[in-house]
C-alpha cells in the first residue's frame, strides 16, 4: 500500500457523484484538483474526514464499475 500525503481540503469544491440516489441517501462526493490524490467523502457527513486515495486507486476503482 502506498502512503498518500493530506492535502488542505479547506477550499475544496465537491461534486456528487451522478450515481448518488435523488432522495440524499448513499451519496459519494468527489473533488478535483488535487494533483496526485483524489479527496473522497459521504455528503451525509460533510464534516467527518474525508478519504484520501491516490490517483491510480481511484482510477482503478472507477474502471471496476464500469
Amino acid at each position: 500500500m502506498t502512503h498518500v500525503s493530506r492535502p488542505d481540503l479547506s477550499a475544496a469544491v465537491w461534486r456528487k457523484s451522478s450515481h448518488s440516489n435523488a432522495q440524499g441517501g448513499e451519496c459519494v462526493e468527489v473533488a478535483d484538483g488535487f494533483t496526485g490524490t483524489v479527496p473522497v467523502r459521504d455528503s451525509k457527513n460533510p464534516h467527518h474526514p474525508a478519504l484520501i486515495v491516490s490517483d491510480g486507486a481511484w482510477d482503478a476503482f472507477v474502471g471496476s464499475l464500469k
